[in-house]
């Protein structure tokens, strides 16, 4: 595996936490070694901004439950606009359920926040050299063994247009095409044919189905959650 120092320089990140001593930290670690750019997010919206104004960016390294981002849908989101970005989890949900989920929604790495700085540096190199990380622990197996049913609706997912991801939201939060059309700025028969291409493309007969299916695998369980709290 190649060293930071051995990779193409300068690469441009973002790490993205609400945890300003947690980010420090990182951007300390991370900045002399990429020698380039490490920019901050406090939450998913400022992420997501950073990415829309600097499409130089390569890494993102991003908490599942910042404000704004809900489990793994920030994840999705992300990938799904801007595909060439790589995305590591670095969270202190150690669920292996999660873990699992979010290898199979395309994060090229999962850090738990337990882990010392030095696995982090690793984790980069890791993905920057073109492949994925996991800790040790849990081995190469695991990732080559996600739940198949995962990988085929992240496989569909990857398929939506970033226009046509934000209206599946929006149906799985319960909006009706006015309401999406509205909160848009686009025309309600736009909608429509947004939602008839969303439906062919996920394989579901109709709204309800894909709204049930986004958050029945994208989001991270309220009950993983619940035993696991972000701290630095």
């Amino acid at each position: 595996m190649l060293s930071l120092r051995d990779l193409p320089l300068p690469i441009k990140a973002i790490i993205a936490d609400d945890h300003p001593l947690f980010r420090a930290a990182l951007r300390q670690t991370l900045g002399a070694s990429l020698q380039g750019e490490v920019r901050d997010a406090e939450n998913f919206k400022q992420l997501m901004d950073i990415l829309e104004q600097e499409p130089d960016v390569e890494l993102v390294l991003m908490d599942l439950n910042m404000p704004g981002n809900q489990g793994l849908t920030g994840l999705t989101a992300v990938r799904n606009q801007f595909p060439d970005v790589q995305v590591m989890i670095v969270s202190a949900n150690e669920q292996l359920s999660v873990i699992e989920r979010a290898m199979s929604f395309g994060a090229s790495a999962y850090v738990p926040k337990s882990a010392p700085l030095v696995d982090i540096v690793e984790a980069v190199e890791t993905v920057l050299s073109g492949d994925s990380w996991l800790p040790a622990h849990l081995g190469r197996g695991f990732v080559d063994g996600n739940h198949p049913l995962h990988r085929d609706f992240a496989h569909k997912l990857g398929q939506l247009t970033p226009q046509q991801f934000k209206v599946l939201r929006a149906i799985a939060d319960g909006l009706l095409n006015k309401q999406i059309a509205y909160e848009m700025d686009v025309q309600e028969t736009t909608i429509k044919q947004h939602v008839s291409a969303i439906l062919r493309k996920l394989g579901v007969i109709n709204r309800t189905q894909a709204g049930v299916l986004f958050h029945d695998m994208l989001r991270a369980d309220d009950e993983d959650n619940s035993t696991q709290s972000d701290t630095f």
